[in-house]
């Protein structure tokens, strides 16, 4: 199974343009059976279950965090596979950008996976207080198989460190800024973490003009 993440930049490309044909293009590429995606913008009527069901993903999930520019504004998960149960987790932080998690349960058809997807605070005191949020959502004792994914915004590592401890993995490709990348700002974290055959960027010409960010794509194993 493949699971990715990227930040979709609203849509608009480095050369400025919105372009949601760009978009799709970019995650066909991805070959993915789960897509966590953040930013995304209904700017200009765009409708991003209908582009998105276009290129075979059963279900689209979309939790608009606020309006920007009286469009919503926020984060999306697609799936082949229609989920079980979806929640959300509020992660708002005092007069910050409203923040949430996805949280949904996917039966495969050899198992089920619980998916969460989110996109952190700008500000390191705000993303410490997210992730205790998030973590707070993991019952040890009792989890499926699990992904963790996402733009978790850090430019140092030390600040996802319990993520990192909770799921005892820490590999991060870098990812930001798209035609060069230095801060590996998007993750995907996989319990357990034996089950995580290969992590890597998704990089090609449309990928890296079509956001600032590249896509994250993890294949994983489940038993």
């Amino acid at each position: 199974m493949r699971v990715a993440t990227w930040n979709m930049h609203g849509g608009v490309g480095l050369d400025g343009r919105f372009d949601p044909g760009r978009i799709a293009r970019v995650i066909g590429e991805l070959d993915a059976d789960v897509v966590a995606l953040q930013e995304i913008h209904s700017r200009n009527g765009f409708d991003l279950r209908a582009l998105l069901q276009t290129l075979g993903f059963a279900h689209v999930t979309v939790m608009p965090t606020f309006l920007k520019r009286g469009s919503e504004f926020g984060n999306a998960v697609l799936s082949r596979w229609p989920p079980r149960e979806v929640a959300t987790h509020a992660l708002d932080v005092g007069q910050r950008e409203p923040r949430s998690a996805i949280d949904l349960l996917i039966d495969h058809g050899s198992g089920t996976l619980r998916i969460v997807a989110t996109h952190l605070g700008l500000r390191s005191a705000e993303r410490s207080v997210q992730v205790a949020r998030i973590l707070d959502q993991f019952d040890t004792a009792a989890m499926p198989p699990t992904v963790l994914l996402g733009d978790f915004n850090a430019w140092r590592a030390r600040s996802l460190r319990d993520i990192d401890a909770r799921f005892r993995m820490s590999t991060a490709p870098r990812t930001f800024p798209s035609p060069l990348p230095v801060v590996a700002f998007d993750r995907i974290w996989v319990s357990p973490a034996g089950a995580c055959r290969d992590l890597r960027t998704h990089v090609s010409r449309t990928a890296r003009i079509a956001s600032d960010h590249l896509p994250l794509v993890a294949t994983i194993e489940l038993a």
